[in-house]
């Protein structure tokens, strides 16, 4: 990716380093078109039943599945993913989220009935949810479709218009406007602006409602900064240094095969990767055998992919050539502090094509086990205890996601209450994503706020607490005018209500007393 004096972004291919196509940032004039008909759109959205904005969404769903092959093609070309890995990450993920939450939506914001204390009898309680306006999505480069659609969704399915601003790196030019239109998805309420930040601080300025960022820990800082501003609230999706612990109970075929997936999926570019491998020091060194063994047997990207083909490689390319660089100093430092390369280690010559790399020596002084690496790239690193492996996971300024692996569930859940993170898995890395009914999102320098599941219907939503009660001509006791009689009358109730020595018929019959006042006494 280049940007020149013009404002010209190049959009390249990272197999081939081929320019694909440019893209041009979204100018003002621009911008304030979009959010214009943004905001015309959203009374439409909200003025839907739950029922129809789902039956919108079911047609994104059905020209995703139809045309599938297709558009995994696209994302291959920008991102160099595998072909499963983009099915698996990409395709199916946008498709399951979409049918669960085509059966979860009408039963999440339904408004629902809350308990109204004793003291408010007569009264009713209610939590309605209602949108918030018009939503701002900015996606990472790493999954350019699936982080840009699925928060796009929810939001909609909340009721809110939408605005996605792509990554330059990936921005898949015309692909979502293709999906929608071709879908006959509903006009406007999903619109794309192209460009870098210089976009995305114009975009910030238009007032969006709500702004759903993944990315970068510095990125989201500047977002926050700026969102500020406007009192816009945000969520932050932002880095991982994800900890995968093992026990040395565990079956060790499996728990090598599921560890090289989790650090190696995506070329090691997901937020949630296995970023650091503690192993217990009883089957450390048959760990550390079997994983090199198992790594060196995977097929890495090349140059001359068949990108149509599924086997044609294990591990995708490395999107940027700035990640590239990051991952090279990681090792480096690693490697002059003491650590050792076991397999992998340096690019294929001139190309972002990385194969899977274990590093063993590793210390918490080296970058590549405290920076987020983002790559395929495993460090082991030995322990003793169950408490060494708990103070060593936590010893990260990142709180994304993690694993524990033992056979001992009654451990794994002992030590996985333990991590300070937002999303664990037990004896599994990374799966928490693929189940839409778990919300999603970190602690920690990882960021704050949740989508999926619950919580990511209520995180576009706006939670209306509302009381009702009856027209009378009864005057609420707590009204005016206040008297001692009143004042009397409201201490005893909460001695009898809500001391230790509680007495509900008192209660009760002081209850009412002070009723009958509401219903004589008036503010003449």
């Amino acid at each position: 990716m280049e940007t020149t004096a013009t404002q010209t972004i190049d959009v390249v291919n990272p197999i081939t380093l081929e320019k694909l196509y440019h893209i041009e940032e979204t100018s003002q004039e621009k911008v304030d078109q979009i959010f214009k008909t943004a905001r015309e759109v959203q009374p439409k959205i909200e003025d839907m039943s739950v029922e129809q904005r789902v039956n919108e969404v079911l047609k994104i769903r059905d020209y995703i599945i139809e045309n599938r092959e297709a558009i995994l093609t696209r994302i291959i070309q920008e991102t160099g993913k595998s072909r499963v890995d983009g099915m698996t990450s990409e395709v199916f993920e946008i498709i399951d989220v979409i049918d669960v939450f085509r059966k979860l939506t009408p039963k999440v914001l339904k408004s629902k009935s809350v308990a109204t204390p004793i003291v408010l009898v007569g009264k009713k309680s209610e939590v309605w949810y209602e949108p918030l306006g018009t939503i701002l999505v900015i996606p990472p480069w790493n999954y350019p479709l699936y982080q840009a659609l699925v928060p796009s969704i929810m939001a909609f399915l909340s009721g809110n218009s939408v605005v996605v601003k792509p990554s330059e790196v990936t921005p898949l030019q015309g692909l979502i406007e293709e999906i929608i239109d071709k879908s006959g998805f509903m006009k406007n309420a999903i619109q794309v602006a192209y460009g870098s930040g210089i976009t995305g601080v114009k975009l910030i300025d238009a007032q969006p409602d709500k702004i759903h960022f993944t990315g970068s820990c510095k990125t989201g800082k500047k977002i926050m900064a700026q969102a500020s501003q406007y009192l816009i609230p945000v969520d932050l999706e932002l880095g991982g240094k994800d900890a995968a612990i093992v026990f040395d109970d565990i079956n060790i075929e499996r728990t090598v095969n599921g560890i090289m997936w989790g650090g190696y999926t995506t070329g090691g570019q997901s937020c949630t990767s296995v970023e650091r491998c503690y192993v217990q020091e009883g089957i450390y060194d048959k760990f550390v055998e079997m994983i090199v063994d198992r790594s060196k047997k995977l097929r890495p990207s090349h140059a001359n992919r068949n990108i149509e083909d599924p086997e044609d490689c294990d591990v995708g390319t490395v999107t940027t050539e700035f990640q590239v660089k990051i991952i090279e100093d990681h090792i480096k430092d690693a490697v002059e502090k003491g650590a050792k390369v076991l397999c992998g280690g340096s690019r294929e010559s001139n190309t972002r094509h990385f194969p899977p790399t274990v590093i063993v020596d590793v210390t918490h002084d080296m970058k590549i086990m405290i920076d987020e690496t983002f790559g395929p790239v495993i460090p082991v690193m030995k322990f003793k205890t169950e408490e060494e492996a708990i103070r060593l996971a936590n010893d990260s300024e990142y709180g994304l996601g993690g694993s524990v692996w033992s056979k001992n569930l009654t451990r794994a859940r002992r030590v996985a209450g333990k991590i300070k993170t937002g999303n664990l898995s037990i004896n599994n890395h990374m799966l928490n994503e693929g189940n839409p009914n778990l919300p999603f999102g970190g602690t920690k320098n990882s960021g704050f706020g949740r989508y999926k599941g619950d919580l990511g219907l209520y995180t576009f939503s706006n939670a209306k607490s509302v009381l009702v009660d009856k027209d009378s001509s009864n005057i609420d006791p707590n009204w005016y005018p206040f008297t001692k009689t009143k004042y009397t009358l409201l201490s005893q109730i909460i001695d009898h209500l809500f001391s230790r020595k509680k007495n509900l018929i008192k209660f009760a019959l002081v209850g009412l007393k002070i009723n009958s006042i509401g219903k004589k006494e008036k503010l003449n």
